[in-house]
């Protein structure tokens, strides 16, 4: 007796520096195989490709053929490692990093591809992590609060330079003939969309969270043209009508399954962004159920029958997540980010030949002597703002601070202070929604940083809660998988598709109560810097960061 073959759906997601392509059985959500597709030019940070223009700081550019790549690469791989055969792939679904967007031609070319452009960078795509703009979000807030904008309050009264007002303020600004020429500016979620399916489409969560766009419209002409006169008429290169999450944006062109391998036709779910979409993945979509999704930067996603504004939040968005629910969004710049960075500047041979003698990496060999100590035994207290922040204080120009060292102070140390600090963030992060009438009512964590055991342990002694686990380290691929299979039909909404292929393991840790309790101390301490350094205690990061740029200038 034959069975037939499984239908699946393909989840591609698109990171910082690589992208992944996952295929999943939709009946239960198995995970069949997966492949992944490294970047070529990773992040542009420095210079342009080629031996291009020279950056200035906190510049972070993409190259879009990176992504066409992974298309190219990944999902045909993915697909062998399954042994799986096109006719059962229903459906594809796409997420990417937010806000990572790009101006293009009307008909979706990147400008960056132009000959007369190649060599501008604001014609390249910013990624997330692209944080030059400053100034611009900053001119954005002070000009929203003195025209009294309803909206800035759905974003905690800060908008940050990391999204596309800021990022095409700065481009305006810096090269106005790249500006005139972009048709479209449009989040490479959607993008990618375009490049699949032959049409245009724009999604709910990008265009809510990333793009100012509340209550059925963006901000209006005379407060764009406050910004600069020239930017008045911004949101005609935003405007489209905007496709429900879970739809189908469209199917795949001829070009589009050549260049995959899939058939011509299959549904393509609508865009969506990688941590909003693994809400679906760890079923998390419940009321009160935040999620962090733990990388190189963390972002905490929740859902809420409740409408309020709290300060610092990246957004609140009617249907942001899942349709019917607002969808609430947070999240720290820096956090597996930090961790590299220790490894990287503050281990000496010694510990690297010790890590290399035993077989195991410098992060292990760090988190296990780190994981030695008793709380607050190393007397240092860090502030988790290596790459700014990004809730609740909403500034891309703080920067790091480590407090207490001493001539003892050990690496060990250095790394345990960094993942408190961003512990001690989360909790941040938490207190403020439940300050504002928002309930956190369980906590789930996803993402590349679950392997680590101590930093886990660490986060639910701090937060003095319960963690679940998101049971899939591929959450944002799953994730999209999920929506792919609602697209093509296979599941009648997110929610139930994410209750049959969805992964959490409850309960995974619990908090300790003496560590709680001692840890209750150290946040005492953090909070102080937190309100000094962040809310106008002192100004110190923000000067010492102009003289890094004025001294950058004069080389």
């Amino acid at each position: 007796m034959t069975t037939d073959p499984p239908a699946v759906t393909v989840g591609v997601d698109f990171g910082t520096l690589s992208g992944r392509a996952l295929v999943v059985a939709v009946e239960d959500g198995r995970e069949l195989g997966s492949a992944v597709h490294e970047f070529t030019h990773g992040v542009v940070s420095h210079a342009l490709p080629g031996g291009g223009r020279t950056l200035p700081p906190d510049w972070a550019l993409q190259v879009p053929q990176d992504w066409r790549d992974v298309l190219r690469f990944a999902v045909p791989r993915a697909l062998a490692a399954a042994g799986v055969r096109p006719e059962q792939v229903v459906g594809i679904g796409t997420d990417f990093t937010a806000c990572t967007v790009l101006p293009t031609t009307a008909d979706g070319t990147p400008l960056s591809e132009l000959p007369r452009f190649a060599g501008r960078p604001h014609a390249y795509p910013k990624l997330w992590r692209h944080h030059a703009a400053q100034p611009e979000a900053d001119l954005i807030v002070e000009r929203a609060l003195d025209s009294g904008q309803p909206w800035l309050g759905r974003y905690g009264g800060k908008i940050s330079s990391e999204w596309q007002y800021a990022k095409a303020l700065q481009l305006l600004r810096e090269d106005p003939e790249v500006y005139a020429a972009a048709d479209r500016w449009i989040e490479a979620a959607d993008w990618i969309v375009w490049e699949l399916t032959g049409a245009e489409s724009r999604n709910p969560c990008t265009a809510g969270y990333k793009g100012i766009r509340q209550d059925g419209g963006y901000p209006d002409a005379k407060y764009l043209a406050s910004l600069h006169p020239d930017f008045a008429d911004f949101t005609a290169k935003l405007e489209h009508p905007l496709s429900q999450l879970g739809a189908a944006a469209g199917g795949l062109t001829a070009r589009a399954a050549a260049l995959t391998g899939l058939r011509a036709g299959t549904p393509v779910a609508v865009g969506n962004v990688d941590a909003h979409v693994t809400s679906a993945a760890a079923q998390a979509l419940d009321p009160g159920h935040m999620l962090a999704i733990m990388g190189t930067s963390t972002c905490h996603i929740m859902n809420s029958d409740v409408l309020a504004e709290v300060p610092g939040m990246c957004g609140v968005v009617k249907d942001g997540v899942v349709p019917g629910l607002w969808g609430y969004e947070a999240g720290q710049s820096g956090v597996g980010d930090l961790f590299a960075w220790a490894v990287r500047t503050t281990t000496p041979q010694e510990y690297a030949d010790e890590a290399r003698r035993r077989g195991i990496s410098a992060h292990e060999l760090l988190t296990e002597k780190a994981a030695a100590q008793a709380v607050g035994a190393h007397g240092l207290v860090a502030l988790d703002w290596h790459s700014g922040n990004r809730s609740v204080l909403v500034d891309h120009h703080l920067s790091g601070l480590l407090v207490g060292l001493t001539l003892d102070t050990r690496p060990e140390d250095v790394y345990r202070a960094l993942i408190e600090g961003t512990a001690f963030g989360a909790r941040t992060i938490v207190e403020a929604f439940e300050r504002s009438g928002v309930p956190v009512t369980e906590f789930t964590a996803a993402g590349g940083l679950l392997r680590n055991r101590f930093l886990m342990q660490t986060y639910s002694d701090v937060l003095g809660r319960p963690i679940n686990l998101m049971a899939s380290d591929q959450g944002p691929a799953l994730g999209s998988a999920i929506h792919a299979a609602v697209a093509a039909g296979a599941h009648p909404d997110i929610r139930a598709a994410s209750a049959a292929m969805g992964r959490i393991e409850r309960r995974a840790y619990l908090p300790d109560p003496a560590r709680a309790a001692a840890y209750d101390r150290l946040y005492a301490e953090y909070r102080e810097l937190h309100d000094h350094f962040g809310r106008g205690g002192s100004d110190a990061m923000h000067r010492l960061r102009s003289l890094r740029a004025e001294a950058a200038g004069a080389v």
